[in-house]
């Protein structure tokens, strides 16, 4: 079965002009059918401030009202993804194509609905169409997904970009042999904030419930860990939690999931 990677850039590289600029370049050089899904959550919180838009984050996760909708839209959508398509472009060997989840109807989700929080305008993925983004791939074409999803209905939800992340890697599965790369500025999952060094190297179900009750997975952490485990769960080969440069030196230090 041939191989696949999806990789998933958070805000902290996205922010970072030189450190995105690295991360396209060697993403762009990856000689293997790959897909990137990106966020863009502290540039969004910015924006907003600025816009006396106020933000709201429950559990590492963005209340998103009507007016954060409009924002994130405008930026995931439009600047951030077409300046990330664009330096893919820069490169030779990357053809890269931008995607909100109702471009070509790829991804579709419905509004999450309210128990004990409203979390507003955020969609939860109810589908991906697999059989569309593998023609794109087949096309040679380099699938780049901002965190926007839609209903089917003419309405646009902000989603988690690691869950997006994680339902394409499940559902490409089904052609490929899928490697999941969580990619931000750290090494990894650290024992200690203020060690960069102190990567846990292996986390499995039961560590992952160690570490979450001595509280050093928490907050935004605790949903990506909960996508890495449903990924592998579902027929993703390996899901890693790494920095940038893991994408091509995979000798780096780095944290591994297994279940």
């Amino acid at each position: 079965m041939e191989k696949l990677l999806v990789a998933k850039i958070g805000g902290n590289i996205v922010d970072n002009e030189a450190a995105l600029k690295s991360f396209l370049n060697d993403f762009a050089a990856i000689d293997q059918p790959k897909i990137l899904i990106h966020g863009g959550g502290k540039i969004a919180t910015r924006i907003a401030e600025k816009l006396g838009v106020e933000t709201q984050m429950i559990n590492g996760r963005r209340i998103t009202s009507k007016d954060n909708l409009d924002i994130v839209v405008q930026l995931y959508a439009g600047l951030i993804n077409k300046n990330i398509v664009a330096a893919l472009q820069a490169s030779e060997y990357c053809n890269a194509i931008g995607f909100t989840g109702a471009d070509a109807n790829v991804i579709t989700a419905v509004k999450r609905p309210v128990k004990d929080i409203d979390y507003g305008y955020v969609g939860d993925v109810t589908e991906v169409n697999e059989d569309r983004i593998h023609q794109f791939l087949a096309n040679g074409l380099t699938p780049v997904f901002c965190a926007i999803t839609h209903d089917a209905n003419g309405q646009l939800f902000n989603t988690n970009a690691d869950t997006i992340a994680s339902q394409i890697a499940v559902a490409l599965s089904a052609y490929y042999e899928v490697s999941l790369y969580y990619c931000f500025e750290l090494k990894g999952v650290l024992t200690d904030i203020n060690d960069k060094d102190s990567v846990v190297e292996k986390i499995n179900t039961t560590k992952y419930a160690e570490l979450k009750e001595q509280g050093i997975i928490a907050d935004g952490m605790l949903p990506k860990m909960e996508n890495c485990f449903e990924a592998l769960q579902k027929g993703v080969a390996e899901v890693h939690i790494a920095n940038a440069e893991f994408v091509t030196n995979q000798q780096v230090k780095h944290t591994t999931l297994t279940l």
